[in-house]
C-alpha cells in the first residue's frame, strides 16, 4: 500500500519522535511505501529513516522552495513548482493517509484531504495518529462539526483517530 504520511519537519521531543519511529518501522517491515513530502528534515527525516531501514520504499514529493532539505535515497523523488501542486501528488499517489504530529503545513494538508473527501472527490482511508492527544482539539472540533450539521458525511466516514502507531496502521489495513 502507499501511505502518505504528513507530519513536521522540525526536530521534536521523544514522546512525538518515538511513536513516530514505530510507526515508521511497522509501514516499512509491513511492504509498505511511504509517500511523504520528501524532506530529510525533522520528523520527516526520522520517518523516512525508519521506513528505509526497515525494508519500505520511499517516494518524496517536494517542491522547489524546499529543494535544499531533499532526502537523499528515496526510490523516487518528485519535485513540483509550488505546495499546492505538491498537496495534489501527495494525495493522487497515495492509497491511504496518516497524519502525524506537525504544524500548520500538516493541518492545511489534512483539512485539504478532508474537504476533497467530503465532495467525493476520493475515497481514500484518513487516519490521525493522535500521539499524547497532540489533535484532541482537531477532534472536538470535527465532532461538533458533525454534531451539529456542518458535515455532509459523517464524520466517521471521513476520518478516523488511532492512540497507538499499530493502531494506526490496522485501521488503514481494515479499510482496504
Amino acid at each position: 500500500m502507499n501511505i502518505t504520511v504528513f507530519c513536521s519537519a522540525y526536530s521534536l521531543d521523544d514522546r512525538y519522535t518515538a511513536p513516530a519511529a514505530e510507526f515508521a518501522r511497522l509501514l516499512g517491515a509491513g511492504g509498505h511505501t511511504l509517500v511523504w513530502g520528501g524532506s530529510h528534515a525533522g520528523l520527516m527525516g526520522l520517518l523516512a529513516d525508519g521506513v528505509k531501514e526497515a525494508g519500505g520504499r520511499l517516494v518524496g514529493i517536494s517542491v522547489e522552495l524546499l529543494a535544499h532539505k531533499t532526502y537523499e535515497g528515496a526510490d523516487e523523488l518528485v519535485m513540483t513548482a509550488d505546495l499546492a501542486e505538491r498537496k495534489a501528488q501527495l494525495l493522487a499517489r497515495a492509497d491511504a493517509v496518516v497524519v502525524l504530529v506537525g504544524g500548520l503545513g500538516t493541518l492545511d494538508e489534512v483539512t485539504e484531504v478532508l474537504e476533497l473527501k467530503k465532495h467525493a472527490l476520493h475515497d481514500k482511508p484518513v487516519v490521525v495518529l493522535d500521539t499524547e492527544g497532540f489533535y484532541a482539539g482537531l477532534r472536538t472540533q470535527l465532532e461538533r462539526m458533525d454534531a451539529e450539521g456542518f458535515l455532509p458525511r459523517p464524520l466517521a466516514e471521513l476520518i478516523t483517530f488511532a492512540d497507538t502507531p499499530a493502531e494506526a496502521l490496522a485501521r488503514l489495513d481494515r479499510r482496504r
